[in-house]
């Protein structure tokens, strides 16, 4: 067992549901989903967000996900080797009933799958969390770790795949298997949501699905500070994801994020 960075709570890694992990929604009696029927079954079922997100945070549906997630949570990278991984699926983060949802993508082997929490802890989400902060939609501007006091009440982050995938990169069959629960998650905060906000073109085509019945014909197509009305109160902006490449090579800039960031405040009606 190691001790949480901040807490000093020792923990197993992965992490078991209930162990008192900053932030972990599932208790050790959270029932896990073993395949892909399960997932359905009781991504359906759920009907509040915090009881998807214990469903999601000890889903057991994929197995090669299972077993990376859990390898990685063993092995470590070096810089972290000090510190227990939560090494289970993550679930989204922010208010139950947002005004504006982003879309993600999987979590970072070292960075969500560490620390149990969307874009926490690695320089994607340092980049996300700052503009956040600088746009007024949460109430720092560094995401760190699971107790480090990040909040809002305006945002979620979301994801169609849950689990830290080799190389980044879920198989079709594990985003199907994965796509109920983001369904459901969009079930549950759709009526309170005014902004979407994709990170990147793949996660515009995941905005564009689970708000199906709103887009409008042609489909819209993604780009940097593209706008979609999705109906009288929905509208898609389509951001470049802050990845690490993106950010050195300058395809995206803060000023950029800022862009993005400070329209959608204004069209969910929450600027100054």
């Amino acid at each position: 067992m190691l001790n949480h960075p901040r807490t000093g709570q020792a923990f197993d890694s992965p992490v078991p549901p209930g162990a008192g992990w900053p932030g972990d929604p599932a208790t050790p009696a959270t029932p896990p989903a073993a395949d892909a029927a399960a997932v359905t079954a009781m991504a359906a079922q759920a009907q509040s967000i915090a009881e998807l997100d214990a469903l999601i945070s000890v889903c057991r549906a994929c197995p090669r996900l299972v077993a990376w997630r859990e390898q990685v949570a063993v092995t470590k990278r070096k810089s972290f080797a000090d510190q227990p991984y939560w090494g289970r699926p993550v679930p989204g983060w922010g208010a139950p009933e947002p005004k504006i949802v982003i879309v993600g993508l999987a979590p970072a082997a070292n960075g969500a799958n560490r620390t149990g929490r969307m874009f926490t802890g690695d320089r994607s989400g340092d980049q996300l969390y700052a503009a956040l902060h600088r746009a007024g939609l949460v109430n720092q501007p560094t995401s760190v770790d699971a107790a480090d006091g990040l909040s809002t009440d305006d945002i979620r982050i979301i994801a169609p795949v849950r689990c830290a995938p080799p190389d980044n990169a879920p198989t079709t069959v594990e985003r199907n298997t994965c796509a109920p629960w983001i369904d459901a998650e969009w079930r549950l905060i759709s009526p309170h949501v005014r902004v979407m906000v994709a990170l990147g073109g793949f996660a515009w085509q995941i905005a564009l699905r689970i708000a199906a019945d709103a887009v409008p014909k042609p489909k819209p197509k993604f780009g940097h500070g593209a706008v979609a009305e999705l109906g009288p109160n929905l509208r898609l902006l389509g951001c470049y994801h802050p990845s690490q490449q993106n950010m050195f090579t300058g395809r995206l800039t803060p000023a950029m994020l800022d862009d993005v960031f400070g329209r959608a405040a204004e069209l969910a009606g929450l600027s100054d």
